[in-house]
Order: C-alpha cells, then structure tokens, then sequence
C-alpha cells in the first residue's frame, strides 16, 4: 500500500507546507534525501501547546504535539520529495523536548512522531532518532521535529 493510501486510510490528511518562521527553507532535496527544518506543532498557523513538558504541558499533549510536528515535517519532506509516494523510507528524526527541571521522558514525547511515521511508512517508517531536552524552543513551543527521508 502506498503512503497516500495509507494516509487515507487513517484518515489523515497532510497539512499545507508550514512557512518559515525565520529566515530559512522549510525543506530540500540533496541527492536521493530530503530533509526538513526543525517544524513546530502548528495547525492552521496555532501552536497546539506551548510550554515547558513535566510542568505546563503533559506527556500526553507532548505526545500528541510531536505527532503535529511530525506531521508538519512529513508535509514539508513530501513537497521536497515531489509528492509523499515519492519517500522511499523515513531514515532520521530529531525530537526535540522543551523540558522542565528533572523532565526524563523525551523518549516518550518523541515516540508522538516516531509512531506516526510507522503507521504511515510501515517498516519503511521505522528510522534512527535522537530524542533530546532543550532549555528553550523557539516560540516555546513544547516539541520541534525535524526529519530526513530517502526519496525513490
């Protein structure tokens, strides 16, 4: 089954591309790969939670705001790709966790994104990840992703 079947199938559907924020492109292709910028938990412009994970923001709504991000990085991967189909497999994810003091979880946070990709990709979603705290992340944001897949 192909990645957009597979998105139908679930019943989701992909975002438009997330603009900058700053100054940098959102995505690009280098070679076979293609590579996002660190995306953020947006949906329709709004960060869906802000704050510091373990004190303002639950592992629950962390989870699911890596999923948004993640999400937002496999719209950004599948422009660069030239469609979804296109991703022949997810190779790499970077998690990052805007945590609190003593916050341990970010494993946990990342697996929001991280199972995205394998319910999309199947094995092919299954990749290497760093899951990593961070003191800040821009517009405190509770969780950026950033993603690099192998184009067909």
């Amino acid at each position: 089954m192909s990645a957009s079947q597979r998105l139908v199938e679930l019943g989701i559907t992909l975002p438009p591309p997330p603009k900058p924020v700053a100054s940098y492109i959102p995505g690009i292709r280098v070679g076979n790969l293609v590579m996002c910028s660190g995306q953020l938990p947006f949906v329709d412009g709004k960060l869906t939670a802000t704050g510091k994970v373990g004190r303002d923001v639950t592992l629950e709504a962390a989870q699911a705001a890596a999923r948004q991000a993640g999400l937002n990085a496999l719209a950004i991967l599948a422009e660069s790709a030239g469609g979804i189909d296109r991703i022949a497999r997810l190779v790499r994810l970077c998690v990052f966790v805007n945590s609190a003091a003593g916050f341990t979880d970010q494993p946990k946070v990342a697996n929001g994104a991280s199972e995205l990709m394998t319910e999309v990709f199947g094995e092919a979603g299954k990749h290497v990840r760093a899951a990593v705290g961070a003191a800040e992340l821009p517009l405190n944001a509770c969780v950026e992703v950033e993603a690099v897949a192998e184009v067909k």
